[in-house]
């Protein structure tokens, strides 16, 4: 399946990209993090702390072991924190 794939702050600016489609066969967002690391050293850096990083599935909140089969978008996106 293809997926865009959404990157905000310092993900982005770690990837060096806001967003790209990917083709995958990632069932969970696990899965595919780790296709994602296997792209390249700033992925890999980009996604070594995933417990400081967010997941939206479609514009709906997920975590990690969400299933992501029927997803068209997933988001990556530091806490925010409001003030």
């Amino acid at each position: 399946m293809t997926v865009r794939v959404l990157y905000f702050s310092w993900l982005r600016e770690r990837i060096g990209v806001p967003s790209e489609s990917i083709e995958t066969d990632a069932v969970r967002v696990n899965d595919l993090l780790n296709e994602l690391r296997e792209k390249g050293e700033r992925y890999k850096l980009a996604f070594t702390q995933t417990t400081s990083i967010c997941v939206a599935i479609d514009q709906e909140l997920g975590d990690m072991d969400s299933d992501i089969t029927n997803a068209e978008e997933i988001a990556f996106f530091p806490p925010m924190t409001g003030g």
